[in-house]
């Protein structure tokens, strides 16, 4: 039968039995004796490592009424380590069967850094759970500002998240055993910061001590010249402040500039990584018809606009924070290299671009035209509003993109509509297609590829007034030429959406091509010759419109 005795162990009670009360005696007198040679906080040491033992026999001990044995105390032994491990005593503790590792790992835990903050010592917990630098949680608080939610975050963080006050709580948040050597180690640590500040500030003040009897004996500086100093004081100050400023405001923009280039890069090229087709693609006109695709391009200038950023990115933190360390040798090296192979590419890309309109091409196609009498041949323009509308139709070598049912195309008016003189007794018409390419054959491809349409209803010819052609061809020079050929002895009226596109078109008459517009004309052996003009002249020298005499 064992005797129990009662304890006060760092702030607990506990029922221990008396042979683990003699194995915890003799562990805590080793510990004493280890730190003996140096008394520095010894009791501080002692202190925590009894609120340790105390914590770990808590964990074991759930009852109030259960009494602590031998291999409880065996066991936080085990935990806590060797006295001997660290320091060697003159009458060591041993016990063989209990040897510790100092390889011993220990999971972290989130407290709040009391030591290190600007507010409530959170952003620094957090980097010590996650083992990075400070200065990232507190950038990305920064940047999470501007939404609100880290501010919300931030307090209920302050709130829950209990300040690492005691040694044993420090050790647990920076992801350290709590054992013997750690919380030696720890509170040595602590204790010679604060005795360096100590020396520090006994510095700072035999300083100002001996310039202030230095300044009374010698009498060297006048007042103007205290002033100056003071001003050069309050001066550097604002600098400093200013500094921190712009070194904030270049983060945020830096950041903002590069999350726009890696949103633009998911837009352009992860949809043609993934398979999508070009519906899904918004590229820049640079990239249309590149022989490299757009999501290797996209990463190039991506690169060659962003590694500037990046590096501006790292100055803003730099003069923030004096523990961001810079780019080593090594990585800006690579990063150089990187530059420049983007920056080869893109030249690249842009030679094969600008060789891509190398070489013009055209396609021809006739056919005849057969009405169904020999009245007067009426032409005419249409639009698809439906594709893009036109309030008023005209010739334009402007270029847009649109939709052809669920197909992305180029639209564009530029039609030259010529009429001649035919060899034959027949109507014909003559489409030539024009495009670009980086080679001959591949331009005359590319001109075929043009849609445009016509149709001839009874005695009416009606032209598009536009052309569709690929989607990548946004920035190519195309152009559609229609020539109506119309033998000897015919008529042709041009209806009034024709105005804007006649071009070339030889009468006897010397007209402008958009006067001809609303006319009709007789082909004859030397052009087409006005067979209303004179008449519409002599109304409007009567004051009369056509229109009104047609009524």
């Amino acid at each position: 039968m064992n005797k129990t005795i009662n304890i006060n162990l760092g702030g607990y009670f506990f029922h221990i039995d008396e042979n683990a009360y003699q194995k915890l005696r003799r562990y805590l007198d080793a510990i004493a004796k280890s730190l003996s040679d140096d008394p520095q906080g010894k009791n501080e040491i002692i202190s925590d490592i009894e609120t340790r033992i105390s914590e770990l026999l808590s964990e074991k001990i759930t009852d109030a009424r259960q009494v602590v044995n031998e291999q409880d105390i065996s066991d936080v032994i085990k935990i806590m380590g060797e006295p001997e491990d660290y320091a060697d005593t003159e009458e060591g503790y041993t016990d063989n069967s209990y040897k510790y590792s100092k390889r011993q790992t220990s999971s972290k835990k989130l407290f709040r850094d009391g030591d290190d903050k600007f507010l409530g010592g959170v952003a620094a917990g957090i980097a010590h759970y996650f083992d990075v630098d400070v200065i990232w949680i507190r950038l990305a608080f920064i940047i999470l500002l501007f939404s609100g939610f880290s501010i919300l975050l931030y307090i209920i963080l302050w709130i829950l998240l209990p300040e690492a006050k005691t040694t044993a709580e420090k050790l647990q948040m920076e992801g350290e055993p709590v054992n013997i050597d750690n919380i030696e180690k720890k509170i040595r640590e602590e204790l010679g910061t604060m005795t360096e500040k100590i020396k520090d500030g006994a510095n700072e003040v035999t300083k100002k001590v001996n310039e202030g009897v230095k300044k009374n004996g010698k009498r060297a500086k006048s007042g103007f010249q205290d002033f100056l100093d003071t001003l050069g004081n309050i001066i550097t100050s604002v600098f400093k402040v200013i500094g921190k400023f712009i070194g904030v405001i270049i983060i945020i923009t830096s950041a903002a500039v590069l999350i726009s280039f890696i949103l633009a890069i998911f837009s352009i090229g992860s949809f043609e990584v993934l398979g999508f087709g070009d519906d899904f693609l918004d590229v820049p006109p640079f990239m249309h018809d590149s022989v490299l695709p757009h999501w290797l391009l996209a990463i190039c200038a991506l690169i060659l606009a962003g590694f500037p950023f990046l590096i501006l990115f790292i100055l803003g933190l730099r003069i923030l924070s004096s523990n961001v360390k810079q780019f080593s040798k090594t990585t800006s090296l690579t990063l150089l290299g990187i530059w420049i192979v983007a920056l080869l590419l893109v030249v690249f890309s842009g030679i094969e671009y600008g060789t891509s309109n190398a070489y013009n091409g055209n396609k021809s196609e006739t056919k005849n035209l057969y009405l169904e009498n020999k009245d007067t041949l009426n032409l005419k323009m249409v639009n698809d509003d439906d594709l893009y509308y036109k309030s008023r139709l005209r010739r334009s070598s402007r270029r847009v993109e649109v939709y052809d049912g669920d197909k992305r195309k180029t639209y564009c008016s530029y039609i030259k509509v010529d009429v001649e003189k035919s060899d034959v007794d027949e109507v014909s018409i003559k489409v030539r297609k024009v495009s670009e390419g980086r080679n001959r054959n591949l331009a005359n491809k590319n001109a075929e590829q043009l849609e445009y349409k016509y149709e001839l209803n009874d005695n009416t010819l009606t032209l598009d007034a536009y052309f569709l052609s690929n989607s990548r061809h946004l920035l190519k020079d195309e152009a559609i030429y229609v020539t109506i050929y119309i033998p000897e002895n015919s008529v042709i009226y041009f209806d009034e959406s024709t105005q804007n596109f006649l071009h070339g078109i030889y009468d006897v008459d010397g007209m402008y091509d958009s006067d001809m517009a609303e006319h009709y004309f007789l082909m004859t052996s030397e052009g087409l010759d006005c067979t209303d003009c004179e008449v519409e002249e002599a109304l409007k020298d009567l004051g009369i419109k056509k229109t009104d005499s047609l009524q």
